[in-house]
């Protein structure tokens, strides 16, 4: 199932006590590489420093819904997605096991085991995915995917309706693209209220999943390598529901190399004082790079998340040029 705009409302009035909307900021200084108008959705201002809290949170709600007796969820995560149960879970009154690749930052791991959430090592967001399936398939817990879940995609799609909300007019989507979860939201929601609207995703040249999915027809299985832009690396399920909504309403799907991501991490530090993990940054740093055409479009880049280790943060100022 593939949630419609009517269920990404319901989400939005169903997460809206424990999740507060964030601010859409305008960027004179991107507005102007762009030769056109430019605003920033900071989503890394969320409790748990990512848009990820809103599909946990609806997820976790509508399990209780529909299964008041379940008491643990099982997950894997690349970080945020597991903070985000973690702190659902604990609002809840159920038990969270996350299943985390040993890549994953120290600041997202500590952030989950604060919360009181078990976490298990993986080798990478591969084998997590994997043993976390496993893992509830034993157990009998309740597997919520970060991506692959209609509850999940639908709470991510409720950043997409507050930015239409704040500017109705926006007219192209710059959305970092992993398993593809908070692009689905978004196309979904900008598909229904901008029909015309330019909606591209943003995914690491590390981890080109749904490049490679959308060039052979179907998910397939590439090569994964280290990035700064940890939170969009990994396969993807081979029967997860984002793909074909990626495949029929966005525009296109943009690689971006590391070099790039670093750049706009640094960039939004320096000029808009604002902590942007990799992944957060992503939609950044594709147009920094240039080669889409924005010029006279009203364009919305959501900032995914913030949870960056305090070294990176360090590197970018000391050693990544402009």
């Amino acid at each position: 199932m593939v949630p419609t705009l009517s269920d990404i409302r319901a989400a939005a009035a169903r997460i809206a006590g424990t999740v507060g909307p964030t601010p859409l900021i305008y960027s004179h200084w991107l507005s102007e590489i762009a030769n056109g108008d430019v605003w920033l959705k900071l989503e890394l201002m969320q409790p748990t420093g990512s848009y990820k809290i809103r599909g946990a949170v609806n997820a976790l709600a509508r399990l209780k819904e529909t299964n008041p007796s379940a008491t643990t969820v099982v997950t894997a995560s690349a970080g945020n997605h597991g903070q985000a149960i973690a702190l659902a879970a604990s609002k809840t009154g159920i038990q969270a096991r996350v299943h985390l690749p040993a890549s994953a930052p120290e600041t997202k791991r500590q952030g989950m085991k604060r919360l009181g959430t078990e976490v298990v090592d993986a080798g990478s967001y591969d084998d997590a995915e994997l043993l976390g399936r496993k893992d509830a398939a034993t157990s009998g817990a309740t597997y919520v995917s970060p991506y692959n879940d209609a509850d999940v995609i639908a709470g991510a799609g409720t950043v997409a309706l507050e930015m239409f909300a704040a500017q109705p007019d926006l007219d192209a989507l710059l959305v970092p693209l992993g398993g593809g979860g908070l692009l689905a939201g978004t196309a979904i929601v900008a598909r229904a209220l901008a029909p015309q609207s330019l909606i591209v995703g943003v995914e690491a040249e590390a981890s080109p999943v749904f490049t490679g999915a959308l060039a052979a027809g179907k998910p397939v299985t590439v090569r994964v390598e280290d990035t700064l832009a940890d939170g969009l690396a990994g396969n993807m399920e081979p029967d997860t529901r984002t793909f074909p909504v990626v495949r029929d309403l966005v525009d296109l799907v943009e690689l971006v190399p590391d070099a790039w991501i670093a750049r706009a991490m640094r960039n939004l530090l320096l000029r808009e004082r604002l902590v942007a993990e990799g992944a957060g940054a992503i939609g950044v740093a594709a147009l920094l790079r240039g080669g889409l055409d924005l010029a006279g479009r009203r364009t919305g880049i959501i900032l995914s998340g913030r949870n960056v280790d305090a070294r990176v943060i360090e590197w970018l100022i000391t050693d990544v040029a402009d």
